[in-house]
């Protein structure tokens, strides 16, 4: 089996990826914090694994993602100890399928790259990729396989953490849609404020871009929250939670090969 590893601001994300069914069977996260990280490798990992049925010795190749260097010592050696194996740690040379187009190609985020490319390999043609996670992203790519470049805002949890925290009398809210958008008490109305809001920000951000560069794209959604936004539904040709964890297998696989 394949392991994709994809540590993130707010979660280290480990997923199974099955060669034969060609299918992702397994995922769970720990929680990216230094300090907790530690124990919860050393614990949850293998807990996880006993409990599902599964053993180190199914997994016979890791690719790792991280845009939180500060955790990739910890991840590589816990992989080395606890499944025998070297991770590949995605770096800015790893994908040279598609060229970065950008004034500083090395400072592209290795998650933005494995959505670009899964997009690419799915479909082949221009795209934008919208992620929903701790950051809002919006990474593009044209029809010649170049990555143009992303434009970053504060994600959904983000904006709601916030308000939370730098304001003394706003609660923090549940990530839920209402009805309306204007609010009948404050969860309502923080609720109305960020999601419809950034409902609007989506569509705003992938109309500028089309009218920007006067072209055609497919507009992909990925993300732990990417499936909120229940008004953008037709505003996306596919919603894929796994586009990440895709880009990263294709990107490994690819340089595993050399």
């Amino acid at each position: 089996m394949f392991l994709a590893i994809d540590a993130g601001n707010s979660n280290v994300v480990f997923a199974l990826y099955n060669q034969e069914s060609q299918t992702w069977t397994n995922q769970f996260r720990l929680e990216t914090k230094t300090p907790k990280l530690i124990s919860q490798l050393a614990k949850k990992v293998p807990v996880y694994f006993l409990e599902h049925g599964l053993s180190a010795a199914d997994i016979r190749e890791i690719g790792f993602s991280s845009v939180v260097p500060e955790v990739n010592g910890l991840i590589v050696d816990f992989c080395k100890n606890y499944f025998g194996i070297e991770p590949f740690l995605i770096s800015p040379t790893a994908y040279n399928a598609l060229e970065v187009k950008t004034q500083r190609p090395q400072e592209m985020g290795t998650d933005l790259m494995c959505n670009v490319v899964a997009a690419w390999d799915k479909f082949k043609q221009a795209a934008i990729v919208v992620d929903f996670g701790t950051a809002l992203t919006f990474t593009v790519v044209n029809d010649q396989g170049e990555v143009q470049g992303v434009s970053i805002v504060p994600g959904l949890r983000t904006a709601i953490k916030s308000l939370f925290t730098n304001t003394s009398k706003l609660p923090e809210v549940e990530l839920k849609l209402p009805e309306s958008a204007i609010g009948k008490d404050t969860i309502h109305a923080i609720q109305a404020g960020i999601l419809y809001g950034y409902t609007g920000l989506v569509q705003g951000m992938v109309k500028r871009i089309k009218e920007e560069t006067k072209q055609e794209y497919k507009v992909i959604a990925t993300g732990g929250l990417s499936e909120i936004l229940t008004p953008l539904e037709k505003e996306f040709d596919l919603i894929d939670r796994n586009l990440t964890l895709n880009g990263l297998r294709l990107i490994t696989q690819a340089n595993q090969s050399l």
